[in-house]
């Protein structure tokens, strides 16, 4: 299972959050996320918002530290990305 992180730049709430992925599939990411116990809630169209102060942990449990950018490339490679107003079958999956 590889899973991957981006650094928390992204603001939201008063707080930086980062964005965790997958580049198989979202059963793996989904699966990954319930091993931090990060609520589904924060599972957003192909991505999980993780906030700063769960990065570390994210990265311990096994999270590939990769750039923003490469974020988008490996969804888009993976063919998992989903852009906004792509509608949110993802939050079903």
């Amino acid at each position: 299972m590889t899973v991957y992180i981006d650094p928390p730049a992204w603001p939201g709430h008063g707080r930086l959050w980062s964005h965790l992925v997958s580049d198989v599939s979202y059963a793996e990411l989904h699966h990954f996320a319930a091993g931090l116990g990060v609520p589904r809630r924060a599972f957003e169209r192909d991505h999980y918002d993780i906030p700063a102060h769960r990065y570390a942990d994210a990265v311990r449990a096994g999270a590939i530290e990769v750039s923003s950018r490469e974020v988008v490339r490996l969804l888009h490679g993976a063919g998992l990305r989903r852009r906004k107003g792509a509608g949110r079958t993802g939050r079903q999956m």
